[in-house]
């Protein structure tokens, strides 16, 4: 839709400009820094930072109804800078101008209803939202077009040459990362660190087809980050995981979509977000927090993370009731088949803490919830609900298990309605479905096959015939049409089907 086809009193605001007063607080020593460098941690004590505005208060200058218009209006536009998750450019990153914005498609993912069969399994209302529906199949691409943006910002403004964008991941960091780097290959190039045999091929292909150098070192995630760290504190690269505050801001526009896609009603509604590394669950908590307080949203919406009892410092964290007597411990992790989520020792935990407390402030009550879930439920629902319609990847199956859970527990209740992440597409975890189906699963995994949910393709050559079709050697007609009919009633009577009545034999 054309600019001058809209109202005229939100034409005007349709196209943002640069604003804002953006900078860096560390969340212990409550420092200030400005953003003309890339920075991770506070540079005075090391602590985690978060990205906040001076100019905040000025955003509350108009009402929750006017941002409602302009985002509704906004999604007519026509322009790329804002048809991704800067749709929600005062609400991200406004300092940026739209000429540095990267936009490959991210964002705005569908949020798609269980059916009724899986409604009723479950006992109440749900929704997936398929964020692996973005551009490298996973939610990670809402933070690297952030991040990368702001990376192009700083080529431009401050020449700095050619970069190095550099992370560790456990698949869809990397893929993200490699892909969004690729778009601006010219200027930034790309390094990934992955722990040797915890990626599965589809993860490990996406890197290496974006052109990215990948490492693959023994350990786990944890340990790549504390050598991705060392890299970054010593050497001139762009770290791209989560401790980089720009992916925080990104990855809000979670929030603002899921809100947007009920008309901004967060009334009776909650929010299920599996928990790796704690950035996810962070930005999520921040994006509600920011609709609240504009005024866009008048409720804000549980949140409930879900981990996997492999993988649990948070749900630990969050056990004790009492928090004053709450202290973090990182774990050691067991293999999970929520590869995404295998973090023992999340980097966005100290955000976490912060960020509970000022979203249950502002809620009231107690608003953030953490359930712990088995591997075996988590491959079950992950199969349940896509033999239900659904595209979901194994985290997408603990959030389904995560729910449950929160529902036995009193947690939810059944007149509420439940959005579930599904953080990647589930062709990128398909391995595990097919050692699931085939009943060889690594027993690390402490998952037994269900008979019910195994599938696996069956063979037909339907006897009575002598030769069959084969690649560049066709059958005579007579004889292709004898293999037609056979194998056509083999099927037939394999599926049980009945011959349509009055029809010749």
């Amino acid at each position: 839709m054309r600019l001058d086809e809209f109202p005229d009193d939100i034409r005007s605001y349709l196209v943002p400009r640069p604003s804002g007063d953006l900078f860096y607080r560390c969340l212990q020593c409550e420092g200030e820094f400005d953003l003309t460098s890339l920075l991770y941690t506070c540079p005075g004590c090391g602590q985690v930072l978060l990205i906040e505005d001076r100019q905040w208060a000025h955003l509350k200058e108009h009402p929750g109804t006017f941002w409602r218009r302009l985002f509704d209006y906004r999604r007519m536009l026509n322009i790329p800078a804002l048809k991704g998750i800067f749709l929600f450019h005062e609400l991200i990153a406004p300092v940026l101008p739209l000429e540095d914005i990267i936009y490959l498609g991210e964002g705005h993912t569908p949020v798609v209803r269980a059916n009724e069969s899986l409604r009723r399994w479950v006992g109440m209302d749900f929704f997936f939202k398929n964020d692996g529906q973005n551009p490298s199949a996973s939610f990670k691409d809402r933070g690297m077009a952030c991040a990368l943006s702001y990376v192009s910002y700083l080529i431009r403004t401050q020449g700095l040459g050619e970069v190095l964008s550099i992370c560790a991941s456990t698949g869809d960091t990397s893929a993200a990362a490699a892909l969004y780097s690729a778009y601006l290959s010219k200027t930034v190039k790309s390094a990934v660190l992955l722990p040797h045999g915890k990626v599965t091929p589809q993860q490990l292909s996406q890197p290496l087809g974006s052109g990215a150098r990948v490492f693959e070192i023994p350990g786990v995630f944890d340990d790549c980050m504390k050598v991705v760290e060392y890299l970054a504190e010593r050497y001139q690269v762009a770290l791209l995981n989560s401790k980089n505050a720009w992916r925080i801001l990104g990855q809000e526009s979670y929030s603002f979509e899921v809100a947007a896609s009920f008309d901004y009603d967060m009334k009776g509604k909650v929010v299920l977000v599996p928990i790796g590394n704690a950035g996810n669950i962070t930005a999520v908590l921040g994006g509600f927090w920011k609709l609240r307080d504009l005024g866009i949203i008048d409720y804000l919406p549980k949140i409930i993370g879900v981990q996997s009892e492999h993988a649990d410092p948070v749900y630990r964290y969050y056990r004790e009731s009492n928090p004053a007597k709450r202290v973090f411990r990182a774990i050691t992790v067991r293999p999970s088949v929520a590869q995404a989520a295998m973090i023992g020792n999340p980097v966005s935990m100290p955000r976490v803490i912060r960020l509970v407390e000022t979203y249950e402030q502002m809620s009231g009550e107690p608003a953030v919830f953490v359930v712990q879930v088995t591997e075996q439920e988590i491959m079950d629902c992950q199969l349940i609900a896509n033999r239900n319609g659904h595209i979901a990847c194994t985290q997408g199956g603990e959030c389904l298990a995560g729910l449950r859970q929160a529902l036995a527990a009193g947690i939810v209740r059944q007149d509420e309605v439940a959005v579930l992440d599904a953080t990647a597409h589930t062709l990128k975890f398909v391995g595990f479905q097919e050692h699931y189906f085939a009943g060889d699963l690594d027993p690390a995994y402490r998952v037994i096959p269900r008979a019910e949910l195994k599938n696996s393709p069956s063979f037909v050559r339907a006897p009575g015939l002598k030769r069959f079709p084969a690649s560049g050697q066709p059958l005579p007609a007579d004889e292709f049409q004898a293999f037609v009919e056979a194998t056509a009633k083999e099927i037939a009577r394999e599926l049980r089907l009945q011959e349509r009545r009055g029809r010749d034999s």
